[in-house]
């Protein structure tokens, strides 16, 4: 297909400061991936802390916001430069606001956008070695986790471009499971059955944003030969991976719950969220409503972990 291009007179449709333009490009108003650091925190709180550990939560949630704005700046970089972001976020799509990406609505020019990409993961990366050295432990497994996924995660839609290979969905599941399980071991120096199920759940609700929007986004992505499931597949296909991911997240709780992995009542605690869950699965292939079935998902995301705090703060207590 062709792809519309953007003349050097583009502008957006209104005034925006640098600084706003700015927080667009680094998606601050979505918080979501941050929420990681609540339920690690609520794993290891409800215990005397160790010397350390706050300090060490802190600074690994700034090295994320870092590593994680950096991610963002440099896939709008990527599909602003492919054309992808022209397709998705055009006049043609009145389901996007084309502000929400600065280089298509030309509140910011590309060197700009690199530039800003650049510092924040220089500044993921430092503030993360920080967390690891006030860290009440620093498990080898760890460390070495924390330092391929902040170098995986500059290579998502730069450089190697592992959301273009086929890595995408794979990625953003390990990315969500990450920001759990590394503080929780940075905090008590192992490894926990019950946090890595409740991390793959995190995790998994980090990648339903994402296979929503690719729902979505299917012509842009096959144009410029991005392989996300959805463009890879038949619509069929699609909706049978996304139904396979949505009760595969109930699956992983019940299967936690059975083999004490998790207490018995954990697959119980969940049901809000997979009540919510199947809802965002009619709304969108039921329905036909795709981003409203995304908007969706971060309450869905956000219910989870809320009763992942909640599960954390049960078992903790008996």
């Amino acid at each position: 297909m062709t792809l519309p291009t953007v003349s050097a007179g583009t502008r957006a449709t209104r005034p925006e400061s640098k600084a706003r333009s700015y927080t667009r490009l680094g998606n601050l108003d979505i918080y979501d991936y941050y929420l990681s650091i609540l339920v690690a925190a609520s794993a290891v709180l409800m215990a005397p802390a160790a010397p350390g550990t706050l300090p060490m939560l802190l600074l690994f949630l700034l090295g994320e916001v870092g590593t994680v704005v950096a991610l963002v700046a440099f896939d709008d970089v990527t599909g602003f430069r492919d054309g992808s972001d022209l397709v998705n976020y055009g006049p043609d799509d009145p389901l996007r606001k084309k502000l929400r990406k600065p280089l298509v609505a030309g509140t910011l020019t590309v060197p700009e956008a690199l530039q800003f990409g650049w510092l924040t993961a220089v500044a993921g990366g430092l503030l993360w070695t920080a967390a690891i050295a006030v860290s009440p432990h620093a498990p080898m497994w760890t460390v070495a986790m924390i330092a391929v996924t902040w170098v995986f995660a500059l290579q998502y839609s730069y450089g190697l471009k592992l959301s273009y290979r086929g890595f995408q969905e794979a990625f953003l599941v390990a990315l969500g499971a990450v920001l759990v399980l590394a503080p929780h071991a940075l905090a008590t120096g192992r490894f926990s059955g019950f946090l890595c199920a409740q991390a793959v759940l995190f995790g998994m609700g980090v990648l339903m944003f994402g296979v929503y929007s690719n729902t979505n986004d299917v012509d842009g992505d096959r144009g410029v030969g991005r392989w996300t499931v959805a463009a890879l597949t038949s619509v069929r296909g699609n909706v049978a991976f996304i139904g396979a991911l949505s009760l595969g997240e109930f699956l992983i709780g019940a299967v936690a719950s059975a083999t004490g992995a998790a207490p018995g009542w954990f697959v119980l605690l969940m049901l809000p969220a997979t009540a919510l869950r199947a809802r965002q699965f009619h709304l969108g292939f039921r329905r036909g409503e795709t981003m409203r079935a995304r908007k969706l998902g971060f309450s869905v995301h956000r219910t989870s972990v809320a009763l992942l705090v909640l599960a954390n703060l049960l078992a903790g207590s008996v």
